[in-house]
């Protein structure tokens, strides 16, 4: 089962439990896959990542402005996207992929870290956020 159509059996679930905000969280999602499957690319995960990273930045924003209400409401539905992906990989897990990444450059300073990170997101493929991701190459060369 694809993720277009769990989101079409979870969007009649919830129209059936009443849940508009739901809903609506999960209309706007399926809009945004099937835009990207009209303008030919069909990388679904992408498109979730895509829209979660979307809501927790404007949450983020709300917050700073003084708006919880609708930060809240992004963030529900950051955690609502987050569930139609797969799980996130573990900071030891992260840290593996950047030893292989570190010694497969050769790279030993920070001024090397652009090497590293493509050679670790290549190895991630979206299982781990980028900022996370650039945290552990920073710390692995700096020590």
């Amino acid at each position: 089962m694809t993720v277009a159509e769990r989101l079409r059996t979870d969007i009649t679930a919830a129209m059936k439990a009443g849940d508009r905000e739901r809903v609506g969280a999960l209309r706007l999602v399926l809009s945004e896959l099937q835009k990207s499957v009209k303008e030919g690319d069909g990388d679904e995960l992408a498109v979730l990542r895509r829209e979660r990273k979307r809501r927790l930045d404007a949450a983020e924003q709300f917050q700073g402005g003084g708006r919880e209400e609708l930060a809240e409401k992004e963030s529900a539905e950051a955690e609502l996207i987050a569930g139609y992906l797969p799980a996130e990989l573990s900071d030891a897990e992260v840290d593996v992929f950047v030893a292989e990444a570190v010694a497969e450059t050769g790279a030993s300073s920070p001024k090397e870290m652009g090497a590293v990170m493509k050679a670790t997101m290549a190895r991630v493929a979206g299982r781990a956020d980028g900022k996370r991701v650039s945290a552990r190459v920073r710390e692995a060369l700096s020590s």
